[in-house]
């Protein structure tokens, strides 16, 4: 597809702002989405503010990365599919990259048997963050006695059943049972939805073919770009709910890294600009630290793009029948019951993570002066997981 010289440069432009927010970019989805309202809205106009909130919106009951689908989406109503591509290489690239070189040297320390014990004090800080992403999501999106009863009944059942099915069947069912109060919500007119099967198409398709091409090769780059991909076709709420998923999976069951490395590269997410969920390309990294620096980058690209592509598809499928699908007030309701039960499932995910660290004192106070400088210090994440290392180093 060829555009006019002006067009083109325009759209070069914007990449490079994306480039710009993707190394600036700390913190969760609430801090991208700020920044991309002062860049993408204020300064250069590409979107309204009201549109990017109402693409932040449709995001955010899409499964996936809300981040990295909002600047994708943004890149789809500005210039199609061919810059939406474009757009998710930029943003996930410089993320993907440093996490897949922290992997390599977490592994190069570990071969040459020098202790990681200087990241004592990073996990539990990375705990700390979990629990108090936790409660801000909480208290923003939960509002009534429906909302919370929602989020202490998924946070029971996530903790007493930590399988990585259990995430989309209490997202499922908090919607479902959201979706009854629909009479709460404002009547809006109703439009003809037109519906473009071909992404979810296109999406089955890949899931189908990385499972039954595992199955035969037994290759593990294809298996973890087959486990990515489902992961990343049922992770509803952002990089909160994907950690404890994860480490259900690869921790707990395949046992492909220990809890140390994983409550590292949690804690190094805090440190690396970008997408919350480049903690998978920490993971599939690590993955494959058997098979050599090159292994580890293979494991990291296969982790990368089978966590962020089924995302993308499915803004290429909702955005076009969007604005006739938030008519319906069940749809609408049910974004309460998804929300609060993605918040129980990070609760959950932080009490599991925090359990083993309750015999020890030092990372029990750990954890609760990190929540103190979280929440009244407006220390910015990176500098907190920094100082945490020097503090590893020195003591």
């Amino acid at each position: 597809m060829s555009y006019p010289p002006i067009r083109r440069f325009r759209y070069i432009i914007y990449l490079m702002d994306i480039l710009l927010l993707s190394l600036t970019a700390f913190g969760g989805p609430q801090v991208h989405l700020m920044m991309m309202i002062e860049r993408l809205v204020h300064k250069r106009r590409y979107v309204t503010e009201e549109e990017l909130l109402e693409l932040q919106a449709l995001c955010s009951i899409l499964p996936g990365p809300s981040s990295t689908q909002t600047v994708t989406a943004i890149g789809l109503k500005i210039g199609g599919q061919p810059l939406a591509y474009l757009t998710l290489l930029v943003w996930s690239l410089p993320a993907m990259l440093l996490m897949t070189l922290a992997a390599i040297g977490i592994h190069y320390l570990e071969r040459n048997a020098i202790s990681l014990n200087f990241t004592r004090f990073v996990g539990p800080m990375a705990v700390a963050f979990l629990m108090y992403g936790a409660s801000s999501i909480a208290r923003k999106v939960i509002h009534n006695t429906q909302g919370w009863t929602f989020l202490l009944i998924s946070t029971i059942l996530a903790y007493l059943y930590p399988s990585p099915y259990m995430t989309p069947v209490l997202i499922i069912c908090g919607g479902v049972a959201a979706s009854l109060n629909f009479k709460k919500h404002e009547k809006m007119e109703k439009a003809e939805i037109r519906i473009k099967w071909r992404p979810i198409i296109f999406w089955i398709s890949v899931l189908i073919a990385a499972a039954i091409i595992g199955k035969i090769t037994n290759s593990l780059p294809v298996r973890l770009f087959e486990n990515f991909y489902r992961n990343g076709s049922l992770v509803f709420g952002g990089g909160q709910v994907l950690i404890p998923i994860l480490y259900n999976e690869f921790v707990t069951f395949k046992h492909y890294l220990t809890e140390q490395e994983f409550l590292a590269g949690m804690a190094l997410t805090q440190v690396v600009p970008g997408p919350v969920f480049s903690i998978a390309t920490f993971v599939g990294s690590v993955s494959l630290q058997s098979a050599g620096w090159f292994g580890q980058f293979v494991g990291g690209f296969v982790a990368t793009a089978g966590i962020f592509l089924p995302g993308t598809f499915f803004i290429f499928f909702a955005y076009p029948f969007w604005d006739q699908l938030k008519r319906y007030r069940g749809i609408r309701a049910s974004l309460e019951g998804i929300h609060a039960a993605s918040c129980g499932l990070t609760i959950a995910a932080a009490i599991s993570l925090f359990q083993p660290m309750m015999t020890d004192i030092q990372p029990v106070i750990t954890v609760i002066a990190t929540l103190i400088v979280v929440a009244f210090g407006k220390v910015p994440s990176y500098v907190i997981i920094l100082a945490g290392l020097l503090l590893g180093l020195v003591f």
